[in-house]
């Protein structure tokens, strides 16, 4: 047994209080975002995303954000995977953004719908070629009995392809996750953490709220 108990760190970062956030969380995440990437922070769009299929048993994995405003968060993926499998059962989701360097963190719980099909071409055909091939090759989620497969399937689609575009794949696209409640985590020293939540008023409003750490 490796015991942890002892593993300690002590927050001293400046403190949140109602009066710095943005009344809008979208503008209090930008503020946030673009803080991650001055800070140096690796991914800082990585996203810890969180979704519950039919059978209740939650599923987690890493994506990476790729366009957000104030309609939602947007992210792409094989529209056969184990996530999408989940989304098409139940369209509710968790998202994560661990800044640890910054001793931050923002959740997210919303609803997920995929977007249009003419946004998500617009974005693959931005990526680089070798990402668009990837699109093709892998059946996410999939049992395969080794990685040469990926590399062969990898091989001949990008020989079939050499001299023209890769056409678009109908089983791949975006989601947009339309939060509900977006909450904004910072490391308080003694524990006394700081938490407001922003929840979606009737009236399209944000109701901001403070919760106990």
């Amino acid at each position: 047994m490796i015991d942890i108990t002892q593993m300690r760190k002590q927050y001293i970062e400046e403190g949140l209080n109602e009066e710095d956030l943005e009344s809008n969380p979208y503008k209090q995440f930008e503020l946030w975002f673009n803080q991650a990437i001055d800070a140096g922070i690796r991914e800082p769009n990585a996203m810890v995303l969180a979704t519950t299929g039919l059978d209740m048993m939650p599923s987690v994995r890493t994506v990476l954000l790729k366009i957000f405003d104030e309609t939602g968060f947007i992210f792409f993926s094989n529209y056969k995977s184990k996530k999408a499998s989940d989304i098409e059962e139940n369209p509710k989701v968790g998202a994560l953004f661990p800044w640890l360097d910054l001793d931050r963190q923002v959740k997210i719980e919303g609803d997920i719908e995929k977007i249009s099909s003419n946004s998500s071409l617009k974005y693959f055909l931005s990526r680089p070629k070798g990402s668009q091939i990837g699109a093709w090759v892998s059946h996410q989620s999939q049992v395969i009995s080794s990685r040469s497969i990926l590399e062969a399937k990898f091989n001949e689609i990008k020989n079939k392809f050499v001299k023209g575009e890769i056409p678009f794949p109908s089983f791949w696209g975006g989601y947009i996750i339309k939060p509900k409640k977006i909450e904004f985590w910072q490391a308080g020293e003694n524990r006394l953490h700081d938490r407001f939540v922003y929840t979606l008023q009737e009236n399209n409003s944000w109701k901001i709220q403070r919760l106990a750490p």
